[in-house]
């Protein structure tokens, strides 16, 4: 079984050129805190500034996201901006290339120095970056690490984060959790963490079962809304409380809506649901707290649905966010049909 608890995202708004600094130094300590060794916390400092000095120079409303990887051991490194897009990416990763008088070398060095990198952009009415940078220790990747991504965003001025969510892959299945606790900041958190704890006791369990002992662990909180997501070979299950909603993407459009059943867990949860629906081939399984605007799923544009799951979950992030409530968004293949 590999699982990983998914700690809160650390943003840095690239506003200013101070900002490369703030950038290289939070992906150093979170680095340092999931324990990579020796010299590759520099690393993931060198590759956060490059990242954020490239947003500093070239885009609009640019935004670095680092993180512990959302399966594996490692740190995750996560730019995204609002244009203007690159016409061709895959030149803009050759050393040499510039459009401001530079040498050129920011993203091949990223590139050469992350154990996997990928970035994709837009240009025109939706334009839009979005990279990804992933450093791990020799043999720290995982299978499947690829097919998975997350954000996880406290709301602005708060120390803690209410919303919580992890996964973990089994023989069977991958299985995702977004827990979303009640308000904002220590209690919310609190009752996030403790659904959390319980997810990670035996998430193998039917869907039912494990919203039903998170039920029990959160009688003396505040309460949380929890949407779980069981990801198979060509089709989903989804099991949710409250306003967590799972969505099914593929590539030209949204193909399925839903949305937990009315209550609180830890509060008289009505008896949990379990909802099953199709994800074909090369599809994406996306869950969100409320904290991400619902109406992204309109009319999305065809270059954010094609987007892979780690800058899936950085673009709604970066594009989707409502800023005054915790925000979660997981983004996820299933484990035996990932690219």
């Amino acid at each position: 079984m590999t699982h990983t608890f998914t700690a809160p995202t650390v943003q840095v708004r690239v506003d200013h050129r101070s900002a490369v600094h703030l950038a290289a130094e939070a992906a150093r300590e979170v680095a340092r805190a999931c324990g990579l060794p020796g010299a590759l916390p520099d690393q993931a400092a060198v590759i956060a500034s490059e990242l954020a000095t490239n947003l500093d120079k070239h885009a609009n409303d640019g935004t670095l996201y680092v993180q512990p990887l959302p399966l594996g051991h490692g740190v995750e490194i996560l730019a995204a901006d609002r244009g203007p897009g690159m016409h061709d990416p895959e030149r803009c990763l050759t050393d040499g290339y510039t459009t401001s008088g530079t040498l050129g070398v920011g993203l091949g060095a990223v590139k050469r120095m992350a154990t996997h990198f990928q970035m994709r952009s837009a240009d025109g009415t939706h334009a839009g970056t979005w990279a990804c940078a992933r450093l791990t220790a020799p043999g720290g990747q995982r299978p499947g690490w690829q097919g998975v991504g997350a954000v996880c965003l406290p709301a602005e001025g708060e120390e803690g984060c209410g919303d919580a969510c992890a996964v973990v892959d089994t023989d069977a299945a991958r299985t995702a959790v977004v827990l979303d606790g009640l308000g904002h900041g220590r209690p919310a958190a609190e009752a996030a963490q403790a659904a959390l704890r319980t997810f990670h006791t035996d998430p193998d369990r039917p869907l039912p079962e494990v919203l039903t002992r998170m039920n029990r662990a959160l009688r003396h909180t505040r309460g949380a809304a929890v949407g779980v997501l069981r990801l198979r070979p060509e089709h989903a299950d989804y099991c949710g409380i409250g306003n967590i909603r799972a969505l099914a993407l593929t590539h030209d459009r949204v193909r399925h809506r839903l949305i937990g059943q009315p209550g609180i867990v830890g509060w008289g949860m009505p008896t949990p649901r379990v909802h099953d629906f199709p994800l074909p081939q090369g599809g994406t399984a996306v869950l969100h707290s409320d904290g991400i605007d619902a109406r992204w799923s309109l009319d999305p544009p065809p270059s954010v649905l094609r987007l892979p799951p780690p800058l899936l979950s950085a673009a709604l992030a970066h594009g989707h966010r409502r800023v005054r409530d915790d925000a979660t968004v997981l983004a996820a293949r299933s484990p035996l049909r990932l690219p």
